[in-house]
Order: C-alpha cells, then sequence, then structure tokens
C-alpha cells in the first residue's frame, strides 16, 4: 500500500488528501465511540497535522504570503487547545471537521 506522500501529486494535493483522510476518521470514529482508540488516534493524528504544518509555516522558506502565515498558525494554535477539549470531553470534534473542510476548499482553489 502506498503512503498518501509518495502517492504523486503537487504539495496542495498531498496536503488535502491528508486533511481528507484525517477527516474521514474523525467523522467515522466520533460518529461511533467518542472514548474508543480510534477515535482517540483520529484527534492526536489532526492535532500533529497541523502542529507539522504550523513547524512548516514558521519556517522562513514557507512561500505564503505573511499574513496568511499568521493567520493559519493562529487556527493551529486554536486546533491545539480545541483538540485537548474533545479528548478531555469538554468540546465537540464538529468545529475540527469543518475547519479541516473550509482548508480542504482552499486547497482545491
Amino acid at each position: 500500500r502506498r503512503s498518501i506522500t509518495s502517492s504523486g501529486g503537487s504539495p496542495r494535493e498531498v496536503e488535502y488528501r491528508l486533511f481528507q483522510r484525517i477527516n474521514r476518521a474523525l467523522m467515522s470514529t466520533g460518529a461511533e465511540d467518542r472514548s474508543s482508540q480510534e477515535f482517540l488516534d483520529a484527534v492526536e493524528n489532526n492535532r500533529r497535522l497541523w502542529d507539522a504544518l504550523r513547524s512548516d509555516l514558521e519556517t522562513e522558506k514557507n512561500w505564503l504570503e505573511k499574513d496568511l502565515k499568521v493567520k493559519l498558525i493562529s487556527l493551529a494554535l486554536w486546533v491545539e487547545r480545541h483538540s485537548a477539549r474533545v479528548i478531555e470531553s469538554k468540546g465537540e470534534v464538529g468545529p475540527l471537521i469543518a475547519v479541516n473542510q473550509t482548508i480542504m476548499e482552499g486547497l482545491t482553489t
């Protein structure tokens, strides 16, 4: 089985597929049992994706304009905080899914 990053495509396409895979996991596992290890793993994988994006955005090599970088870094920090709330059963997973979906839409334009 090929990994998402080795299956080809532009960086935007790879990012889209990562968000898509994580959103599917969040939706399917969140609909079943929010205390399951699969759900907790999906939330953690989403947090890790956003952490990796934040790390990339903070490098000088990132080509995005500064204003967009700042907004995306702020969003990544929000995802970090909200993910902790979801894991503690103090927050809903829906906002994480919605943010990811919005990013996916942006990646297709």
